[in-house]
């Protein structure tokens, strides 16, 4: 559905290279500082190996999206790749589901940023210290939405090289203290655990996360069919050789591993001194900031899209006169993010978004195999090495993360499934 002709437009802003900088801010969040230790207590010894592994498998997806987002120029992303594939139910669905994705990530990261200041501001640990962090974070990123997406870019491409430099001295040094006896020591882990190494790999795919949000503002994007594919894979390339290096030197350098809370920062304060640690979680809250960035900057556009199409007041699919965004969405997802943050945890609010992102992954999946039929003859449409099967591959794939979540967070995706099946059921006339 097309907004009326006296109606603002979105404005296209965003470069290439900006939304190169965006997706490796949406991927490289909190999931990198916690994930060596976890990792390493599940899969022991093989740890790097599932990091490269998760890399490759979100590859299929990340390639599955590169596709879908060659065939449009308008925004909505997962959301609109469902519906034009399988009608509007479908993209509803998915829409909806992806918007409480967003929240709930939102919440949870506001959390966890709170979390990583009250490392050295210990008032941001309870209290009017932590509420302050929590208002004030979202209250700002909200704003900074709010006036342009050229300007959120923008704090997105400072806050990616502020997330990556201590990432990367960290590597740079610690490659010359490692331990390879000690990098690949610890007990293996039993294949046969399903249960063991679904949650690995659940905590795998969190890690890698975030990638989908990115053809979500393609309407605000320059060129989004050519560029949105290139930023996509530059950026899963650049996260899985960041994640298994830094994999590596927190394996090599620090003995009992999977037993600590900080594991970059105590594994810095091992080869570099509390110096580097301080970096170290000093771009453990830019980290969280960033991907925040993202998630407030991409949230807001399947509400209005959804809300486009009528579902949803009327307001939410309006565009600002002066900042040419969906200021409305933004400011609606802000405030129902502040209420869950102030609510919940962030272990709750993570699980909660990991379950119902596997119903983007799994609705982008199955309609690229419906657009690639469509699409063939466009020209500039990507097309994928062996024809279905990638998206056919991604597909069980994500089948199986699915099947191995918990019962609880099944019936909470369910539950949201079916509020959604109601709204849909009452569009706006």
């Amino acid at each position: 559905m097309s907004a009326p002709a006296d109606e603002p437009q979105l404005q296209r802003a965003v470069s290439r290279w900006q939304i190169v900088g965006l997706s490796i801010n949406d991927v490289i969040g909190s999931g990198i500082y916690l994930l060596p230790a976890a990792t390493v207590a599940l899969l022991g010894p093989f740890s790097l190996w599932g990091v490269v592994a998760a890399g490759i498998v979100v590859a299929l997806l990340v390639l599955c999206y590169a596709q879908a987002a060659s065939c449009f120029d308008e925004p909505g992303g997962s959301y609109l790749y469902a519906r034009e594939a399988f009608g509007r139910f479908a993209g509803f669905q998915i829409g909806w589901m992806i918007w409480l994705t967003r929240i709930s990530s939102a919440a949870a990261l506001s959390n966890a940023l709170a979390d990583a200041v009250a490392r050295f501001w210990p008032m941001a640990g309870s209290g009017a210290g932590r509420l302050a962090v929590i208002v004030l974070s979202l209250g700002f990123l909200t704003a900074v939405n709010i006036v342009g997406v050229r300007s959120a870019a923008r704090t997105g491409v400072i806050l990616v090289i502020g997330k990556l430099v201590p990432l990367v001295l960290f590597v740079a040094i610690g490659l010359f203290y490692i331990d390879p006896q000690l990098a690949f020591a610890g007990q293996r882990p039993d294949p046969h655990d399903l249960q063991r190494m679904g949650e690995a790999a659940l905590l795998l795919l969190y890690a890698y996360a975030g990638f989908e949000n990115i053809p979500a503002a393609a309407g605000e994007y320059r060129n989004p069919r050519r560029d949105i594919p290139f930023a996509l894979i530059t950026m899963i390339v650049s996260v899985t050789v960041i994640y298994a290096a830094v994999q590596l030197v927190a394996q090599g350098t620090l003995a009992g591993l999977a037993n600590s809370a900080t594991p970059l920062a105590d594994a810095a304060a091992g080869f570099g001194g509390e110096a580097l640690a301080l970096i170290l979680t000093v771009g453990a809250t830019i980290s969280i900031l960033g991907t925040n960035s993202n998630t407030m900057m991409m949230g807001p556009r399947f509400l209005f899209a959804l809300a486009r199409d009528g579902y949803g007041p009327q307001l939410l699919a309006r565009v600002h006169p002066r900042f040419r965004t969906p200021a409305a969405a933004i400011l609606c997802q802000g405030i129902i993010a502040l209420a869950l943050a102030l609510t919940g945890s962030f272990v709750q609010l993570a699980l909660l978004s990991m379950t119902t992102r596997l119903f983007a992954y799994i609705g982008t999946a199955a309609a690229v195999l419906v657009l690639a039929r469509r699409f063939a003859d466009r020209p500039g449409t990507l097309k994928l090495p062996g024809g279905p099967l990638i998206p056919v591959l991604a597909l069980l794939v994500c089948l199986a993360l699915f099947a191995s979540a918990s019962w609880l967070n099944i019936g909470a995706a369910a539950l949201a499934f079916v509020v959604g099946a109601v709204i849909y059921r009452f569009p706006r006339r």
